[in-house]
């Protein structure tokens, strides 16, 4: 097991959450993609989206799979301009690689804001450290796992 998922499995167990993580036959990038290997909608899988501040702070963002940040949105919730992060400051801070970045588990935590979207569904996909696997888990329990709050960013 890989270090990234490895921290993906013990996020979970010490949030109480049960480590359902199933392996891809292939890496996974797209959230169409995603929904069609967990047999679920698009906006059931959930991308983990950063962006980097003008202080140089990372701030995640829970998005469910149709829908996209807006940008603007997105830095007033922060408090400052945004752009997207950067591959190698994504790899330093999270620990992940982009494509595999888990909504927890992250080397350095960020301020976390969830879609409201994701509430609608029973269980929703998320990435586990890989591009190849991925877990299902209740919304409510994954907003909270991640201490996420719940805000409008989408556009």
């Amino acid at each position: 097991m890989s270090k990234s998922l490895a921290r993906v499995a013990a996020a979970l167990q010490a949030a109480g959450i049960p480590s359902n993580v199933v392996a891809a036959a292939a890496e996974i990038r797209t959230a169409e993609a995603a929904a069609a290997e967990a047999g679920v909608v698009v906006d059931q899988i959930v991308k983990s989206i950063l962006f980097q501040g003008t202080s140089g702070r990372l701030y995640l963002f829970l998005t469910a799979g149709g829908n996209r940040v807006d940008p603007a949105k997105a830095a007033a919730l922060a408090g400052e301009a945004l752009s997207r992060a950067e591959v190698d400051v994504v790899r330093s801070v999270t620990g992940f690689a982009i494509g595999g970045v888990a909504p927890l588990g992250h080397l350095t935590p960020s301020p976390t804001f969830a879609d409201p979207r994701l509430l609608a569904f029973p269980e929703v996909w998320a990435a586990a450290g890989t591009p190849r696997h991925m877990f299902s888990v209740k919304p409510h329990a994954l907003v909270r796992a991640a201490g996420a709050t719940l805000a409008d960013f989408t556009g």
